[in-house]
């Protein structure tokens, strides 16, 4: 049910970029260059880098303070999706002449038994911080595709919105599972009967 939620998101996404592109754009000659990146496309590269990078050093960090085995693995799935997608930006990125920006040297691995208690975060916090960097990520993703002229570029947001939504799906589920997602108090209109 999920994955057909899901398809059905990225079918409605798809079909709103193709209204804000040129459906029939002109073939460019040999020597004729693709239109340029505005600038905020190349702003929404640069924070996009810097929330996957972000997001990599947490899960390092929680890798190295955890001892739960299915902590463990969200973490290691969060930190290849986020891998995959960095790579792919930065190829983007250095093909389109866009200066890469300075980011974090990576974390070095550590024991979680030699992490004092005080710094350690629980598990369900670990997850919980996990899920608003998907959120955050899913959100900028979705900004940037709307910003975007070029179609290439635009697909490229897409298709990392929906990498980081079908991650944000199974991460849910573990948390929910778990009894570790925030829910807020719920909202009982006046005169709703019982």
């Amino acid at each position: 049910m999920l994955a057909d939620v899901l398809g059905d998101m990225l079918k409605a996404a798809i079909n709103t970029l193709k209204t804000l592109v040129d459906d029939k754009p002109k073939p460019l000659s040999h020597d004729e260059p693709k239109s340029p990146l505005h600038v905020g496309e190349v702003m929404d590269c640069w924070t996009y880098l810097i929330i996957l990078q972000e997001a990599i050093d947490f899960a390092k960090i929680g890798i190295n303070t955890t001892m739960d085995d299915e902590v463990r693995n969200m973490l290691r799935e969060a930190i290849d999706m986020c891998e995959s997608q960095v790579a792919r930006l930065k190829d983007f990125m250095r093909n389109e002449g866009i200066p890469l920006p300075s980011l974090s040297p990576p974390k070095p691995k550590s024991e979680p038994d030699a992490v004092p208690l005080g710094v350690k975060m629980a598990d369900g916090e670990l997850a919980n911080n996990i899920a608003l960097k998907v959120s955050g990520a899913v959100l900028s993703a979705t900004a940037a595709a709307t910003k975007s002229i070029r179609r290439d570029v635009a697909m490229m947001w897409v298709q990392f919105q929906s990498e980081q939504m079908t991650f944000g799906g199974t991460l849910k589920a573990m948390m929910r599972r778990r009894g570790w997602i925030k829910i807020p108090p719920y909202y009982y209109p006046p005169g709703l009967p019982n």
